[in-house]
């Protein structure tokens, strides 16, 4: 059962996407890493507001699990910044739980099957499993 999301849930899921983006834009700047692309496809917090999944999209993707190990090996310190940066806002930044955002790239495997002429829809098999998070 999917419960539906309360407004001020909502309210903190766009918050912390925008200042979660801002805060790896700008260590990706002050780390000098170049052709690295990271956005924060989505936040949901839980309804006690203690935990937060922020699910990330990385280009290159070939690296993607590395730097995605690192940013959850580093969670703390940017939830520390998180609340350095949003104290007048919120009274407790939630947890962060880092996750790869695969849809563009499972958009991309159907739209190529598609373009093949597969039909996925009849073909369930040639498609590959994914993992709901």
């Amino acid at each position: 059962m999917n419960k539906q999301e309360t407004p001020r849930q909502q309210k903190i899921n766009n918050i912390l996407q925008k200042e979660v983006a801002t805060l790896l834009q700008q260590a990706i700047r002050e780390g000098s890493v170049n052709n690295l692309l990271v956005s924060v496809t989505k936040v949901h917090v839980t309804s006690d507001l203690s935990i937060s999944k922020v699910y990330l999209s990385i280009f290159p993707t070939k690296d993607s699990k590395s730097y995605l190990k690192t940013l959850q090996e580093n969670s703390y310190q940017i939830r520390y910044d998180l609340a350095k940066k949003m104290k007048n806002q919120l009274r407790k930044v939630p947890e962060l739980h880092f996750y790869l955002d695969d849809s563009l790239d499972y958009i991309e495997v159907i739209d190529k099957e598609l373009n093949e002429g597969i039909n996925p829809l009849k073909y369930p098999g040639t498609l590959s499993n994914r993992k709901k998070k």
